[in-house]
């Protein structure tokens, strides 16, 4: 790809101001962009659906779904990897998205003849929840290919900004919309921003596979190999991929304690289906104005000049904080808030820093370990965390000694960041592969 004036036209000249995008990349990150946006903005479109069929759910049979989401999330990871080792990502990609786009007509045919269907909203729930991780991985393991490490830096927090966009636009249609398209209209509206996902992909695709003057050279588009289970080998034999495993554990701890304060508290302060759905719509709004700023604006540049040991560390410190003052007032209105800043952070700089720790490493550990760690540990994780958290809650267990230990927990998370940043850092200054034996 050779774009010689990209940085004279309007569009260089535009993002040159967000990030330091060499003219043979315009195009790549152009399409990575957009690529993020369909996928997020499908996805966030009908995340306040999901959040309003566990409060029809309740708090403990949503608890119970997570196991299931975790079981699903096993099953997904080896038949992912059988696929992606048989099938060429020219093809298999774009599959993905229009099996997507398809499941979810499906979903909207079903609550369209019974919205308060309960079976129905449960497998929505296991099964949209399985997915988002799984979408996000597959497309920062493709760009995690199409760029390398150094570009990463650079680029990774602007793309991003193209999946905060996406996760702005995605609640603000439902928020706008629900009350006269209901949330079957919802489901429908998602579908076609995969529709658009599929596109994206193809143009990127495109790019991927012919010779390019800044990215790297034309690859072929085959399918990797190997043993579909192969994730689960590489991840036990490397202590890197074993902490990485560890600080998503810790993240999802966080998350977990957060997720059902709010689900209990929405549920209590909130009666329809729709005031709630609009709740969740306004929180998701509020949070993807605050990460696309800081996307293309913040990002980039702390990753530049502060390197991935801020990126994976400034939320863990952050929610220890958050935690605290949980613990001190407890109310609906510091519990969103703390849950605005956890993934405010967690998109602005957690994300990123993420990618950017596996940017040195192969291209079966991207795919296949990385897949393993990001949706069935992640999963895994949140499962084991819903079901101590309904053992300890019906054993007394106050909120307040729920902050406290998402307290500890944050600060074990901080420490893990600390050790994986500065293994990450090191290794790219020697030129070599992290703690990767």
């Amino acid at each position: 790809m050779t774009e010689p004036s990209a940085h004279t036209s309007f569009v260089g000249r535009l993002l040159g101001r967000a990030a330091k995008v060499e003219p043979g990349e315009v195009a790549a990150v152009v399409a990575s962009f957009f690529l993020i946006f369909f996928v997020l903005g499908g996805y966030f479109a009908v995340r306040p659906v999901r959040e309003t069929f566990g409060t029809i759910l309740g708090r403990s049979t949503t608890q119970d779904l997570w196991v299931v989401t975790f079981i699903g999330a096993l099953i997904v990871v080896p038949v992912y990897g059988a696929l992606v080792a048989r099938i060429r990502r020219g093809v298999l990609l774009p599959l993905i998205y229009g099996s997507v786009a398809v499941c979810l007509l499906l979903f909207a045919a079903a609550i369209n003849a019974d919205e308060n269907n309960r079976t129905t909203a449960a497998v929505f729930y296991v099964w949209i929840s399985v997915l988002n991780l799984m979408l996000v991985s597959v497309f920062w393991s493709f760009t995690l290919e199409l760029f390398d490490s150094g570009q990463a830096k650079r680029l990774f927090g602007f793309i991003a900004a193209g999946g905060t966009a996406g996760s702005l636009v995605g609640p603000l249609v439902t928020d706008q919309t629900v009350r006269y398209i209901g949330n079957t209209g919802v489901l429908v509206f998602s579908a076609l921003m995969f529709v658009g996902a599929i596109i994206a992909q193809r143009v990127l695709l495109n790019i991927w596979t012919r010779p390019q003057s800044a990215l790297a050279p034309a690859r072929s588009d085959r399918a990797i190999g190997g043993n579909p289970f192969a994730g689960f080998t590489l991840l036990f034999q490397s202590r890197y991929l074993m902490m990485i495993a560890l600080f998503v554990i810790l993240l999802s701890a966080a998350n977990s304690l957060l997720y059902f304060e709010q689900l209990s508290l929405v549920e209590k302060a909130f009666a329809s289906s729709e005031e709630r759905t609009q709740v969740f719509a306004r929180i998701d709004f509020v949070v993807q104005a605050l990460t696309v700023i800081s996307q293309l604006f913040i990002t980039g540049r702390v990753a530049q000049r502060l390197g991935v040991v801020a990126l994976v560390t400034i939320v863990p410190a952050a929610m220890v904080i958050g935690f605290g003052l949980i613990a001190l007032s407890g109310t609906l209105a510091v519990v969103i808030g703390v849950m605005i800043v956890r993934r405010w952070g967690e998109y602005s700089f957690i994300r990123p820093g993420r990618e950017m720790l596996f940017s040195q490493l192969d291209t079966e550990t991207k795919y296949k370990a990385k897949n393993l760690i990001d949706v069935a540990v992640y999963r895994g994780a949140d499962a084991g965390l819903a079901q101590a958290s309904k053992a300890l809650g019906a054993m007394g267990m106050t909120s307040t000694a729920f902050a406290v230990a998402g307290a500890v927990f944050s600060a074990l998370w901080l420490a893990v960041g600390l050790w994986l940043g500065r293994r990450t850092e090191s290794a790219s200054a020697r030129g070599g592969i992290p703690g990767h034996h």
